[in-house]
């Protein structure tokens, strides 16, 4: 039986994705990272583990896959929301927001979109 291991994404920078992904997830690296790959798992105790890798490919406005992180309820999702975009995250203008969304989407400092979810609508 399969078991997911790591979620790759790509990036331009390494170093800077991983200072952002670490504060982000209070992740740390697995290995000594390298110029262009790194793996972050969690500081204390167990989950996925991110890999960061170098990469050319542009941007996907529209991505087909991305991160779905959870916060407990709409106050924790916008204390997470204000807490990532002074990491260096960006609001994105997603023209894709449903009426009375439970997600906001943004941009990692690479440009990756990823989703904060309000999971207390669920």
């Amino acid at each position: 039986m399969l078991k997911i291991g790591s979620v790759v994404l790509g990036v331009g920078d390494v170093r800077r994705a991983t200072a952002f992904w670490m504060e982000a997830l209070g992740y740390v690296p697995r290995d000594e990272p390298e110029d262009d790959w790194v793996v972050l798992v969690p500081a204390q105790g167990t989950g996925p583990q991110l890999a960061l890798g170098l990469s050319e490919t542009p941007v996907q406005e529209h991505p087909r896959v991305h991160l779905d992180l959870y916060a407990g309820d709409a106050a924790d999702q916008a204390a997470e929301v204000d807490r990532l975009v002074s990491l260096g995250a960006q609001r994105v203008d997603w023209d894709l927001y449903p009426d009375d969304p439970d997600f906001v989407v943004l941009a990692d400092p690479d440009g990756n979109r990823f989703c904060i979810i309000d999971t207390s609508r669920e």
